[in-house]
């Protein structure tokens, strides 16, 4: 997964915020799982962006971007989506939280390279 900002459209939309905490060991297969997740959501109809970060603690966040709840819902009820989150939930986190937001504002900046 890359480590840059999402291009998103202006507000409103939705963020689907998945922080979790890897387990210790079982390793095989998440970073082509997480992978594949992303390149799947991105074919997905209202996927607008993800952005993803995990520390060396093992402590991650994945925030997924989304035009509205109908799109959520139905990224949830993806097949191989659904089988791999039963996979990861079984090996590879010791503890997650998932938190879907509505976004209303949006704002940044580049600063200085």
């Amino acid at each position: 997964m890359s480590a840059r900002f999402a291009e998103l459209p202006q507000p409103p939309y939705y963020a689907v915020i998945f922080s979790s905490q890897r387990s210790d060991g079982d390793d095989a297969g998440y970073g082509e799982a997480a992978e594949r997740m992303v390149e799947l959501a991105a074919q997905q109809p209202g996927f607008l962006g993800v952005e993803s970060t995990r520390g060396s603690d093992g402590f991650g966040i994945t925030v997924s971007y989304w035009s509205d709840e109908a799109a959520i819902a139905a990224w949830k009820r993806q097949a191989e989506h659904a089988a791999t989150r039963a996979y990861g939930r079984e090996h590879w986190y010791r503890h997650f939280e998932l938190r879907v937001a509505k976004v209303e504002r949006a704002y940044g900046s580049k600063g200085k390279a």
